[in-house]
Parts: C-alpha cells; structure tokens; sequence
C-alpha cells in the first residue's frame, strides 16, 4: 500500500463541524490532538467504541458524489484522514502501517450510523455504506501532515 495524505480533518466534541487542518499531532494512545475521539467527547466514545483515528479513501469520496449529489469533500464524512493512491481495504486486523513517521495499527473497518445523518443531509449513511473508512490506533506518535506518505510496514519477522 502506497499512497499520501489528501485532508486531514478534526473536530473539538461529538456534533462540532469538522475542521480541515494542514497537520495534527498524533499521540499514543489517544488520538489526533485536538480531535474528539482523542479528547473522549466523540459519539462513538460514549459506547465505549474506542477509534482513535478514522481513515477514509478520497477515491470512495469521489465516486459518493459522483453517484449520489451527497457533499463528502468538506469534511461531511466526519472521518480524520482522506488517503488518496492508498487501498485501505487490503488492510488486516493488526497489520501497522506509517504515515510519515507515525505508525498506526489497524482495528477495522468503520461503520456507519444514521447519527451522521442528523449532522449533514439525508442519504449520508447509505452514500458512506461499505465504504466508510477504518479505524486505527496510534503506535508510535508523531505529526500527520497533507501530503505525507503512507507504507504498511512489513510484519516484524519479515523485516530481517
């Protein structure tokens, strides 16, 4: 998987309008700084639904508008990262991967709720069904910004 970093997208609390960001400080165990999930207020947080930063393809972004007029490209999607050149779907429970020097931990795909709905326009939770992005966890803290490469690291045995 290769690729880069196309927008990058935070948001204060659960319902805050999501703010594009040139970079964000990634920390362990929490998140993106600045980020709801990061600060305990996302939606998903009060289940105990632990995301620390969700990933989306601008390609799937793409095809969402072109198929069904929904906004996605603004932030609309409420996920932290747009990946562009990048197919998060090869990805494996576990398998770690590098966005610049931060490296992440897949936990798996991210569903999609009709709380989303309430926070953008109708047909917003069909448009982002199959493809609404992941959820990974941060190994290794860093900054994440645009334009920054993205490499699944080789597991640990492979690496010798």
């Amino acid at each position: 998987m290769t690729g880069f970093v196309e927008g990058i997208f935070l948001s204060p609390a659960a319902g805050a309008r999501m703010e594009g960001v040139r970079a964000a400080a990634a920390l362990e165990g929490c998140g993106l700084e600045d980020d709801r999930y990061c600060a305990g207020t996302g939606h998903w947080s009060r289940f105990g639904r632990v995301c620390e930063v969700t990933f989306i393809a601008a390609e799937d972004l793409d095809d969402i508008e072109r198929e069904t007029g929904v906004g996605v490209k603004g932030g609309e999607h409420r996920r932290n990262v747009v990946t562009r050149a990048t197919s998060l779907k090869t990805l494996r429970r576990g398998e770690r991967f590098c966005v610049g020097d931060v490296v992440f931990e897949y936990r798996g795909p991210r569903s999609v709720c009709r709380y989303i709905e309430r926070l953008t326009e109708p047909g917003m939770t069909q448009a982002l069904k199959g493809r609404g992005g992941i959820c990974a966890r941060v190994i290794e803290g860093g900054t994440v910004r645009v334009g920054d490469g993205i490499e699944v690291l080789q597991p640990r045995e492979e690496r010798a």
